[in-house]
């Protein structure tokens, strides 16, 4: 099992803005350091709390920090930037990174994101579609272009002069296009399937309930196979809210304080999920009422804290519910405690990760 870094992130509202970005940034050169295989950032323009506005931005501030780790947008919101734009400068990116970049996309879930761009009563799903199929086709194509689509229309026809190079965009560093990967935020998602069946990979939310995060798995697969290829589990990667200390006072302590970063965290996505209709991603029983759903019981499911022993038996635990997925991704979470918050990571990487490998080949022996 690898190890995985995203953030969306979530900050108290009183926290200067730049100490929190700057704490992000920290956060991800430590992953980089401890041997985090990928590192993700999710972006919201009308959000003080989520205030990164721009993934693709903040990850430019990390290409000449960090010399392993794969950055990905987690993710560009399509419906709100304009297709050619997205291309250019994710394709800037690629080439700042020399091609250690996953490009992760979605319709984008901020309710007041979309108002303020003018897409809350229009079809998200369908600019989401139209917008990707374009940026590849612009990526796969050749100037002027000529994009014509429900939403967009593409073309440098009257401007172009290609013997300087006006009008035309640059392509990627990879070839065709750098990895593509989305999130998976609703039970028994039919995104996954058609992203797999497209060649692309889910990451599963860490504010899904296991029971639902397990129904993944076989979409994932359905996909693959309309797609014509193996569904591979080291592919699906799995987010997790997960405190790490040296005791176990210390762990509890942090990650159950009314005030503290996990649970406002989890009252702050509780909040929106509300609002928006989506309280199902918290439900047991989808028959529930929204009602019957409390901070804390969502809080006790969604939150593995403890040592490093206790942490590695409850992710062997969540691993054995929902699947024998490839990548757990460590939800990054505000640092309320700079050196505690450093030192979950350093001990997710440097005592968890080997227990876990350990107990895993273990078991793949045994069962042999």
């Amino acid at each position: 099992m690898e190890l995985s870094f995203f953030t969306m992130p979530i900050h108290p509202l009183n926290k200067p803005i730049a100490q929190s970005l700057r704490e992000d940034r920290e956060a991800f050169m430590l992953a980089d350091e401890l041997g985090f295989v990928e590192g993700y950032v999710g972006e919201h323009t009308t959000d003080l709390a989520e205030n990164i506005t721009s993934c693709v931005a903040f990850l430019a501030s990390l290409a000449y920090e960090t010399k392993n780790i794969r950055l990905g947008t987690g993710t560009v919101n399509l419906p709100n930037s304009h297709p050619a734009a997205v291309a250019g400068q994710v394709a800037m990116l690629d080439h700042m990174l020399e091609g250690r970049f996953n490009f992760g996309i979605s319709p984008g879930g901020l309710m007041s994101d979309a108002e303020i761009f003018g897409n809350l009563d229009r079809d998200r799903g369908a600019m989401f579609l139209e917008g990707i199929n374009m940026i590849l086709d612009i990526w796969a194509g050749e100037a002027p272009y000529n994009l014509n689509g429900q939403f967009w229309t593409l073309t440098t026809e009257k401007t172009k002069m290609p013997e300087i190079g006006q009008g035309i965009i640059i392509k990627p560093y990879q070839d065709p296009h750098p990895p593509i990967v989305g999130t998976a935020v609703a039970p028994f998602s039919k995104g996954v399937t058609a992203m797999a069946a497209r060649g692309w990979d889910p990451i599963s939310a860490n504010f899904l309930l296991p029971k639902w995060v397990a129904t993944h798995w076989p979409n994932y697969a359905e996909g693959c196979e309309q797609g014509g290829r193996p569904a591979e589990g080291a592919n699906w990667s799995v987010a997790k809210s997960v405190f790490v200390a040296e005791d176990e006072d210390t762990a509890r302590r942090y990650a159950t304080d009314p005030n503290g970063p996990y649970v406002s965290y989890y009252q702050s996505i509780v909040t929106k999920m509300k609002r928006a209709g989506r309280m199902n991603l918290f439900k047991q029983d989808q028959a529930m009422d929204d009602d019957a759903v409390t901070l804390e019981d969502v809080c006790d499911a969604l939150i593995i804290y403890g040592t490093p022993d206790s942490v590695t038996d409850k992710i062997l635990a969540f691993r054995e519910e929902v699947g024998d997925f490839g990548k757990l991704v460590y939800a990054g979470h505000d640092w309320a405690d700079r050196e505690l918050g450093r030192r979950s990571m350093i001990l997710m990487a440097e005592q968890v990760r080997p227990r876990l490998n350990d107990a895993i080949k273990s078991s793949m022996k045994a069962a042999e």
